[in-house]
């Protein structure tokens, strides 16, 4: 429902489909070239059929012979005549099915990675916009000492930098099959090369390099290892986990009215009751996310039931898993940035929650300051402490303001700093160098690596 177009078709049957003929097609091309009795014509034929699948065909064959490469073999055959004797020799099923889940992860990838790195953009404007505004830090859900609403968006992005930095790793990271054989052996190959080594060495890079991979695996058994499966839903698996972080957060600030996501004039929030402006784009995202998060351990069983060469118990589970996560990673990401782009902040209301927590936080600068005037530090602090109860069972007891500042301006005690008490409970004084470290962070950290994707970041 929510996943884009380009991502949806990566998944899709077509893709699919076309893929594996245009891997028969490589494989054919690059027998020829290596001496094997193929025509330029059986070529052309499957050149030109690639996209030309007769689904209803597939389905019948598929029906017949209860094997799905087996039944798109005879399809692509019933419209390439001269080519059919051809088609698939000396493959395995993996041949084109894990080559083809390959090129669909990595394009998949491709697709996921600017999508991340609008999101980090968008938070790092965010971040430098709000750099300096004063807000309560929690600790524990309980109110601590200030920070900045830029300074907390900076978390955030430290964690999806380093979502980015392991898809792109895992992307790299990702190799070709190529042509192994139905154990991995190339024993297939070898026959058919009447034991020349170096020409099955040479077809396995040829096809590589037709797919676009800079290399392929030298081991394998029947697949590729399942554990490159576990590695990159791994990467998708703890994105999810930094975007519910992020997205839970949002909704435990929308919840105090400091921060909101995009609300249109015209959304509704709740059926039942008009006024509500529930965060529910920051709520997809968390139920999204926690799907994501369930994938991993799928993957890691998988991995750990392929026995000796292979098993097929991977193959149902896996058109599942792979797709089902980068479809819910690229929700996340398309729904992540929108609430980026519209996050809406507060100050009233915020310095309002300031002001009910800061005169507690500030004890230890009034004391400060008035054993500057001369005063004793345990007398002032008993003194203090006094007015601080009295102060919380206003809070607590009668649900009224924080009025220490008031009963402090009011005691004959603390009558030295009366004329700095107001400079002295300034939030601004009270953020540390959140501004400054939010600076170097978005300039040492965040801009190198979106310069890498420029050309991405415009994309709403």
């Amino acid at each position: 429902r929510y996943a884009s177009w380009e991502m949806r078709n990566n998944f899709s049957d077509r893709k699919k489909f076309s893929t594996w003929r245009r891997l028969w097609y490589f494989l054919a091309k690059a027998e020829k070239e290596l001496g094997l009795n193929i025509t330029d014509e059986q070529l052309e034929e499957m050149q030109q059929n690639i996209d030309n699948i007769d689904f209803e065909l597939a389905a019948k064959e598929e029906r017949k012979r209860r094997h799905d490469v087996m039944a798109h073999v005879h399809t692509f055959a019933a419209c390439c005549p001269k080519a059919s004797p051809i088609i698939h020799l000396g493959a395995t099923s993996c041949y084109v099915g894990d080559n083809t889940d390959l090129i669909v992860l990595r394009y998949g990838m491709d697709i996921l990675i600017p999508k991340l790195a609008r999101c980090i953009d968008r938070l790092a404007f965010f971040s430098d916009q709000y750099k300096k505004q004063p807000t309560l830090g929690f600790t524990h859900f309980q109110p601590a000492q200030l920070t900045t609403v830029g300074k907390r968006s900076c978390i955030w992005i430290g964690d999806l930098l380093m979502d980015l930095r392991n898809l792109q790793r895992a992307r790299e990271d990702l190799r070709f099959r190529g042509a192994k054989g139905t154990t991995g052996t190339q024993a297939s190959f070898l026959a058919l090369f009447n034991g020349n080594h170096e020409k099955v060495e040479e077809l396995d890079k040829k096809v590589t390099d037709m797919a676009g991979f800079v290399s392929s695996f030298i081991i394998t058994g029947q697949t590729y290892s399942r554990k490159v499966d576990n590695d990159i839903i791994s990467t998708l698996c703890s994105l999810g986990a930094s975007v519910h972080k992020v997205c839970t957060d949002i909704r435990l600030l929308a919840s105090q009215k400091e921060i909101e996501e995009p609300f249109e004039s015209d959304q509704i929030g709740s059926s039942a009751m008009p006024y509500k402006r529930n965060p529910m784009r920051s709520e997809r995202c968390c139920s999204l996310s926690r799907y994501l998060m369930s994938l991993g351990s799928n993957t890691q069983h998988t991995h750990s039931v392929q026995w000796l060469e292979r098993t097929l118990d991977d193959s149902a589970n896996r058109r599942l898993t792979l797709a089902e996560g980068f479809l819910t990673a690229d929700s996340i990401l398309i729904t992540l940035q929108n609430i980026c782009e519209g996050l809406v902040v507060y100050p009233k209301v915020i310095e309002r929650h300031i002001s009910q927590e800061l005169p507690f936080m500030a004890s230890e600068n009034i004391i400060m300051e008035m054993v500057k005037k001369g005063a004793d530090r345990q007398e002032c602090h008993e003194e203090l402490r006094v007015l601080s109860h009295e102060a919380g069972a206003q809070v607590k007891e009668f649900g009224k303001e924080n009025d220490l500042t008031l009963r402090i301006k009011k005691s004959i005690y603390f009558e030295p700093i009366w004329n700095v008490i107001d400079t002295l409970l300034d939030p601004v004084s009270f953020i540390g160098r959140a501004p400054e470290q939010v600076e170097k962070f978005l300039e040492v950290e965040v801009k190198p690596v979106l310069d890498k994707y420029k050309d991405y970041l415009d994309i709403e």
